[in-house]
């Protein structure tokens, strides 16, 4: 508080106590236009730091558009790739590793080109209808950004060109409440999740978490240049051994070879997951979720979703020409081990990306409705004896492009809770 002592003594002491009140008048004056000025600064601030909040809040007080704990719960939304502009990928070791011999003619003409165009089109209509058909079921349906990927691009340590966004499975895994986007292993893929961006932020924006895994240099390093192709048999002691294209240089992993349910998720180490990639996703989603490291006897593996489907809880189709190494842990669990039967897709289809049994890479659309490819009457005898609604369509010409109806798709929203399946 300011005190004032009472000046006493004719004009000087007068003019002295006007001086005193001036001097008072200005420093209170002073003081109240710095503390509304203060004040007023700290309300804009304070409001600004709302606008801030509320901006970066808002999101959250929405229902999260994205929730996924499993490959079986009623499926309310999914991402459809596109075929559009698809590029066959450039002839490198990584990719030929991941390919028979009978395709390489193909790729050494095509490397970098456009995939046949009649064929392309035929994909391109095939994909629509699925996305129809799904629809047609309650679901809701969202797609990548049409891309040129015949541009080339180089980085530090490669030059490529693009392949596509038809896979999303390949590249994109929900988690819960996240989306994990995969590193990827090939070349081809470097720049695939540029068209799905549009799509992750706006799912980001309404709340759910982004998870960016490490983008590998795809250095010469991460790959054996000396890798040993030459027959099927050469290839089954290769994996058997622990062999592969890809080197343990830095993390790396497609998404299509882990596999979900709810707290267990399953993997495989193939031609494009590395340990080192398996290890990053442990530990990223420890300690709500386990990671089990699955084999098979698979001369080529690649994505497990052709060898090892899981379609309800504890109920697994298990391709009957890769057995899983690891199949008496599932049956001490109490799980139902299911053999499809061999697929009926013709010799002469070209299939340059992947084999016959893309017939068991099938979309459940509830535990109860599956899509299922409508040329493969055998195993939809199979779903209909196992008490499942077959939902047919053809995608016949897509498959040629390295996918069945898994592949095709990531499962943006299933309606369900996180529970343990595999005990």
């Amino acid at each position: 508080m300011l005190r004032v002592r009472c000046l006493r003594g004719g004009s000087r002491g007068a003019e002295a106590a006007h001086l005193i009140g001036a001097m008072l008048g200005r420093a209170v004056t002073g003081w109240a236009q710095r503390a509304f000025q203060s004040t007023s600064s700290a309300a804009a601030a304070q409001s600004q730091r709302a606008l801030d909040e509320e901006h970066v809040t808002e999101p959250l007080q929405q229902e999260c558009p994205v929730c996924s704990y499993n490959e079986w719960d009623p499926l309310e939304e999914v991402i459809v790739g596109r075929a559009e502009n698809a590029h066959v990928p450039p002839f490198t070791v990584e990719v030929k590793a991941n390919t028979y011999e009978k395709h390489w003619p193909f790729y050494q003409q095509y490397g970098g080109q456009s995939f046949p165009e009649d064929h392309l089109k035929k994909a391109v209509a095939e994909i629509e209808e699925m996305c129809n058909i799904l629809r047609h079921e309650g679901v809701t349906v969202r797609r990548p950004e049409p891309l040129d990927w015949s541009m080339e691009y180089t980085t530090p340590d490669f030059t490529s060109s693009g392949m596509y966004a038809a896979m999303p499975r390949d590249i994109l895994m929900v988690v819960g409440n996240e989306i994990i986007e995969a590193p990827m292993a090939w070349r081809a893929r470097f720049f695939e999740y540029r068209a799905y961006r549009p799509l992750i932020k706006e799912y980001f924006r309404k709340g759910a978490k982004w998870t960016t895994a490490p983008k590998p240099t795809m250095a010469n390093d991460l790959y054996d240049q000396d890798y040993p192709i030459r027959t099927v048999e050469d290839r089954h002691i290769l994996a058997a051994q622990g062999k592969f294209v890809t080197t343990e240089h830095e993390p790396c992993f497609d998404a299509a070879d882990f596999i979900r349910a709810g707290r267990d998720l399953f993997v495989q180490r193939s031609q494009v997951t590395n340990f080192m990639g398996i290890e990053w996703m442990r530990r990223h989603l420890a300690p709500d979720y386990k990671v089990h490291i699955i084999s098979f006897k698979d001369p080529n593996p690649m994505h497990i979703d052709a060898t090892f489907n899981i379609i309800g809880p504890g109920l697994v189709l298990s391709n009957p020409d890769r057995p899983c190494n690891q199949v008496d842990m599932f049956k001490k669990a109490g799980w139902t081990i299911v053999k499809p039967p061999t697929p009926l897709i013709p010799d002469n289809h070209p299939l340059w990306m992947s084999s016959k049994w893309l017939s068991m890479n099938v979309l459940m659309l509830d535990e109860k409705r599956v899509m299922v490819d409508a040329n493969e009457s055998t195993i939809q005898k199979m779903f209909e004896g196992l008490g499942i609604k077959t939902i047919k369509v053809n995608i016949r010409h897509a498959n040629s492009l390295g996918g069945g109806f898994h592949c095709w798709t990531t499962d943006v929203r299933r309606r369900g809770t996180l529970q343990s399946y595999f005990h």
